[in-house]
């Protein structure tokens, strides 16, 4: 009985870790996404703003607002490769993530099976003095009544 309270304290620790695994990679999926969302949002704006560029040089435009134009494009070419960056980062993270939830569940799962093993190894035991205690029960009925066979 004394290998039991630590495997099950053990055992919920090991589920605690897990539902926190869990809990940050969640979060970490939500900063993948939002990440992403960001990326595609400067993205389409840029294609948005090279469209709006284009109309405008068809119908001729001043150097100078060209030049801003251009400017600007760097600009949001720069803060695109960085949005890149930041989501491949939070990939990564989330790759990380999802490997320390696996490493958790499995690792629960070990515990959960040997805490199993152990039940049933209880239950056996249990089992076995039961049929034990029983059987002698039996030998002393079957000697009473062989020793006093009135009853």
């Amino acid at each position: 009985m004394s290998t039991k309270l630590p495997l099950d304290m053990l055992t919920e620790l090991a589920r605690t870790q897990t539902d926190k695994a869990a809990i940050r990679l969640g979060a970490l999926q939500t900063a993948r996404i939002t990440s992403t969302q960001k990326l595609e949002l400067l993205m389409q704006y840029r294609q948005d703003y090279v469209n709006q560029l284009n109309d405008l040089m068809v119908h001729g435009m001043p150097a100078a607002k060209l030049r801003n134009y251009q400017n600007f494009l760097v600009t949001l070419d720069g803060a695109i490769d960085q949005q890149r960056a930041i989501v491949a980062q939070a990939t990564t993270r989330l790759d990380h993530g999802r490997v320390d939830w696996q490493h958790q569940k499995r690792r629960q799962s070990s515990f959960d099976t040997l805490a199993e093993r152990v039940r049933q190894q209880e239950m056996l035991v249990q089992a076995k003095r039961e049929q034990r205690e029983s059987d002698e029960r039996a030998t002393r009925k079957f000697f009473d009544r062989a020793a006093n066979p009135t009853l």
